[in-house]
């Protein structure tokens, strides 16, 4: 009797409503969604989602990547997206990659490398990008140590540092 609508129910429903990590829950873990997350809580692990909204008593230790992500609390880990809001009470320490649209409120706090690009949010995102004044990798640091740069990227490199 029950069971056929049950089934039914689950079938038809779809994972786009809003889910809610509160003030009282820690995640240790990769958190997935194809709808929205809001974070009140602590996340310690990647999130991966359609939209990602940090309260501001939320906490996430890790990447995020979405479509579109807001900050008002706290995120130590790179963002892949399409659009990025940085509220005046967040904080993100990591680099933010995005495609469309940037903003930041008065009383923002980045600490990382900002970098506009055609992929943010998607799969192909996961690479490390080139982000402006990026870290030398390891064949540009040996080619300083020998004195000669290999490249004329590596100059301008060289010149910033």
């Amino acid at each position: 009797m029950f069971g056929s609508k049950k089934d039914k129910f689950f079938e038809d429903r779809k994972d786009t409503e809003r889910s809610l990590i509160s003030e009282t829950v820690s995640i240790d873990g990769t958190v997935n969604s194809s709808g929205a997350i809001d974070v009140a809580g602590l996340i310690k692990g990647p999130v991966y989602s359609k939209e990602v909204v940090i309260k501001e008593t939320g906490s996430i230790s890790g990447e995020v990547e979405a479509d579109k992500v807001e900050v008002h609390g706290h995120l130590n880990g790179k963002i892949s997206a399409e659009n990025v809001v940085i509220g005046s009470t967040g904080v993100v320490k990591g680099d933010v990659q995005f495609a469309q649209n940037l903003r930041t409120e008065d009383g923002a706090d980045i600490e990382g490398y900002i970098k506009k690009t055609s992929t943010a949010g998607k799969k192909e995102s996961r690479s490390t990008g080139d982000f402006l004044f990026s870290r030398p990798s390891k064949e540009e640091k040996k080619s300083k140590k020998n004195g000669k740069p290999s490249s004329a990227s590596d100059k301008e490199t060289e010149a910033l540092v």
